[in-house]
């Protein structure tokens, strides 16, 4: 007697297999069907096994009594195993995509059951409804090239430093607080340290200035591979000659925006994806509204902080620069008839409105040749060779 039930022994011409990844480190969590009204195929293989991958999807195929060449259309969430499983899909001619797992409907009972096997299901679920035609369902991330996904590297790389390299800073000044003591952190530390005295006169305890010196020894490795890696991005936008690095000298040619911010701009978005609109813009960084109505009840939520948080925090940065380094700009003049007056939770909350139209501003600046109105230059090659204000992010 076969496995196959009969219903499911005779392909259509039309038919399809669907098929949705939950993507573990040890393991993954297959789900197949070929529609609503079929039960779900589970099965787990080990985590980034392809032949048992493709082992699956073959037994799939003669489970449900479909064709060898029956197409495949997959789904996986974005998430730490990043877009190789994606390339490596459609290079085998799977039809993928990869989705926005903020994106995801999520049931809204105080206490709903939660199953790596419930999940796949519902994964699966959604991807035949939005193959249906349902393309609202859900939002689906843009893939970048392999090149694009690697030219980020180094400018994300920076940030980490740089943020590692204050939390050495702190800690050090952290420790030293404990005897009301305080000490800028440089590389002539180690010689200032012996000087510090306490308030009785006593220097810095013998453990606590070894443990201090330990701490600047990794904050001399992380603030000297910070300046490399900042003498290495100054170095590629003099030389290099793509349209990428183009875009980053139009905008660094803008008053207020560094190479750091510039960098950032083009190598998460302005370099690579199409934007359609406005609105997609702010999605994607997102520094969209949020409003709440239901009823008699009005509220706004704030900004849907669902987008790419770097992008966002940069711009969030550069507005409060821009405000400064572009006062007479159209854009400064609406900020502060409309904010400037108010309280401080007032202005913080035009400053994120700012940021969103700066963003438009330079994508219309970089897109379509459109300069913010009143905005002022200063030449890229003159921030770059260290005359830059101090005030300017890079």
């Amino acid at each position: 007697m076969s496995a196959t039930h009969e219903h499911d022994s005779i392909p259509s011409a039309t038919s399809k297999l669907y098929l949705a990844f939950d993507l573990g480190w040890t393991s993954w969590n297959l789900a197949f069907t070929t529609g609503m009204a079929q039960k779900p195929r589970l099965r787990t293989i080990p985590a980034r096994n392809l032949e048992a991958l493709q082992r699956e999807i073959q037994r799939a195929k003669q489970r449900f009594g479909l064709h060898d060449d029956t197409p495949v259309l997959s789904c996986y969430e974005a998430g730490r195993d990043g877009f190789w499983l994606h390339r490596y899909l459609t290079h085998n001619h799977i039809e993928n995509i990869v989705v926005d797992a903020a994106s995801i409907e999520v049931n809204r009972r105080a206490r709903r059951a939660k199953s790596d096997s419930l999940d796949v299901a519902k994964l699966l679920t959604m991807l035949i409804r939005y193959h249906g035609g349902e393309h609202k369902l859900w939002s689906v991330v843009n893939v970048p090239t392999p090149d694009d996904e690697d030219r980020r590297q180094p400018h994300r790389e920076l940030m980490a430093l740089k943020n590692q390299r204050t939390e050495h800073s702190n800690r050090i000044k952290g420790l030293l607080a404990n005897l009301g003591l305080d000490i800028v952190v440089s590389e002539h530390l180690p010689k200032h340290l012996q000087e510090l005295r306490q308030w009785d006169g006593k220097p810095v305890p013998t453990e606590l200035h070894a443990r201090i010196l330990r701490e600047f020894e990794r904050w001399k490795l992380v603030d000297q591979q910070t300046r490399e890696q900042e003498n290495a991005q100054r170095r590629a936008i003099r030389r290099d000659d793509n349209p990428e690095v183009e875009k980053i000298r139009m905008l660094l040619d803008l008053k207020a925006i560094g190479p750091v911010s510039a960098t950032l701009f083009v190598r998460e978005f302005f370099g690579w994806r199409k934007i359609k609109n406005r609105r997609e813009l702010a999605s994607l960084a997102g520094l969209c509204p949020t409003p709440y109505t239901s009823g008699e009840s009005r509220r706004e939520q704030g900004i849907s902080k669902a987008g790419n948080r770097r992008l966002r925090w940069m711009a969030v940065e550069i507005a409060w620069i821009w405000l400064r380094y572009q006062p007479n700009s159209a854009l400064s003049l609406w900020y502060q008839r409309r904010f400037g007056q108010g309280n401080a939770r007032a202005r913080k909350v035009g400053i994120v409105a700012l940021a969103r139209k700066l963003l438009i501003a330079l994508w219309k600046y970089l897109d379509q040749g459109e300069v913010p109105e009143g905005a002022e230059f200063t030449p890229w090659e003159k921030k770059l060779n260290g005359r830059m204000p101090a005030g300017e992010v890079g």
